[in-house]
């Protein structure tokens, strides 16, 4: 049934994939129409979080914004396969890095990166990093039901350097790595909530507080690895730039959990500034209401 499920619908992600960017982004307006106002996707989950991060705001500035948040999530989706087909070049120009001997510094000095970023405007496009850099790029992933979708997920990465590994496989696969003395650019989206019974840390996120991921800080104390946060602007439709902000070289000198704090502030940060490019359909906030321990 999976690959059924695959087939029938491969050539369908084909065919968007090779539409030139002015057709596809007027494809996305026309999903826009579907998703926002025939299908409601998930529109409660987004307007919700909306007025728990923004009390503040009135009805109709939450509304504006929600709106703006689903043209930009049908262009990220519509964007994410146009990955199937975009050519190396294309990706260079509509992907910029603003400061890339900010991390190429860590290369040069042999040290090992992990990089933190947001579910954030065009995210799934910053694995063409890996073009830029000799280190191997990692990125932890939650595998897909579907084995052959999963499958071609990690063939896309692949090609430009760039692994998704799970969880499970992260320790063993990076120790491995460091182990033969191999460079490495670790990629974490860490800003969603973990299980509630694997939270260790609990914090205030966009003055909420919630469970929050503490993985790739520990990685990075237990491997001695420079920690790195990843910011993505769109500059406009289809045109990123990234920044790249050091948060330490030094993890083992901070207490713990303190790195993942900085982190989040940093998240917040964009948000607060374009609040429609954060990922709002996920229900980050779910286990909000916990005492800090």
């Amino acid at each position: 049934m999976q690959f059924l499920v695959y087939i029938i619908v491969y050539p369908f992600l084909w065919l968007i994939s090779i539409l030139p960017f002015r057709l596809l982004y007027l494809f996305s307006d026309f999903i826009f129409i579907l998703i926002y106002y025939v299908v409601g996707y998930r529109k409660k989950v987004v307007f919700d979080n909306l007025k728990l991060c923004f009390p503040n705001k009135s009805e109709k500035e939450l509304k504006r914004i929600s709106k703006k948040f689903y043209h930009h999530f049908c262009d990220m989706m519509l964007e994410s396969m146009k990955s199937l087909t975009i050519s190396e070049a294309e990706m260079k120009k509509r992907f910029t890095f603003a400061n890339i001997d900010e991390i190429k510094q860590h290369e040069n000095n042999n040290r090992s990166v992990v990089l933190m970023c947001g579910h954030y405007a065009n995210f799934e496009w910053s694995f063409i990093l890996q073009r830029h850099l000799k280190s191997k790029g990692y990125a932890v992933y939650k595998q897909l039901a579907n084995k052959h979708f999963d499958a071609l997920i990690k063939r896309l990465r692949a090609k430009y350097n760039s692994y998704l590994i799970t969880t499970k496989e992260t320790i063993p696969t990076l120790i491995k790595a460091k182990r033969e003395g191999e460079l490495t650019i670790n990629g974490f989206a860490a800003d969603q909530s973990p299980k509630i019974n694997k939270a260790f840390h609990w914090n205030t996120f966009m003055g909420i507080n919630v469970p929050i991921h503490t993985g790739a800080e520990m990685l990075a104390k237990k491997l001695d690895m420079a920690v790195v946060f990843l910011a993505v602007k769109k500059v406009k439709r289809g045109l990123y730039e990234a920044t790249f902000k050091t948060i330490t070289t030094t993890p083992k000198d901070y207490e713990n959990y303190a790195i993942t704090d900085l982190y989040l502030k940093l998240v917040e940060q964009q948000i607060i500034e374009a609040p429609e490019y954060y990922l709002w359909t996920h229900k980050r906030w779910k286990h909000r209401g916990k005492k800090i321990k």
